[in-house]
């Protein structure tokens, strides 16, 4: 049930993430891919990671999984709580950036172009990253090894498998300028940059 804060923090992040990526979703909803590599482990990942999210609200608003929870100080949970605003953060800033380019599956739409700017500019993969953060925060605030952990181990394997391709994927479209632009960029972490001239 509700009879805790971290469940209540969680809820309203949830619906809030849920709002940003609803909006997005709603105003870029078109279906018209230039490149679609879409496979059916994909699309069950997909399907898998859906039916994950479901498990926070069995354990927020029942009892069913309360035999797997385990206790952490406070501190953990409000650690959880920043690193799930910034989740959110990322998720806004990564839609916003992006734009009419976003596609949940792994596609390219007509017109795309190779987005460099604002996020971009120092992760390519940003939405991988905003994810991976929820997954943390989830472990964090929701102290049950079934629903804590659930979210997150999805969300890695989700990465590790499509990570590869959908960088191939960007090769094969934009060749030489995608690959300056991985030179330049990290994949989920930001690279250091640094002062050659300094070090020479």
């Amino acid at each position: 049930m509700l009879n805790n804060t971290f469940k209540i923090v969680y809820l309203i992040g949830l619906i809030l993430a849920s709002v940003i990526r609803g909006y997005y979703t709603f105003r870029h909803r078109s279906k018209d891919y230039k490149i679609n590599r879409d496979t059916l482990i994909d699309s069950l990942f997909l399907r898998g990671i859906g039916l994950v999210m479901i498990l926070p609200f069995i354990y927020i608003f029942s009892s069913w999984l309360d035999f797997a929870d385990y206790s952490l100080p406070d501190w953990t949970g409000w650690t959880g709580t920043f690193i799930f605003i910034c989740f959110c953060i990322l998720l806004w800033r990564s839609h916003a950036d992006l734009g009419k380019h976003w596609t949940a599956t792994l596609a390219i739409r007509p017109g795309h172009r190779l987005q460099t700017k604002g996020i971009f500019s120092y992760i390519r993969h940003p939405m991988y990253a905003a994810h991976i953060l929820w997954g943390i925060a989830q472990i964090l605030m929701l102290h049950n090894w079934i629903v804590g952990y659930s979210f997150f181990v999805a969300v890695i394997s989700h990465y590790l498998y499509r990570v590869g391709k959908e960088e191939q994927m960007m090769l094969d479209e934009f060749g030489e300028d995608y690959r300056k632009y991985m030179d330049s960029s990290g994949r989920i972490f930001p690279r250091i940059k640094r002062d050659q001239q300094h070090n020479q």
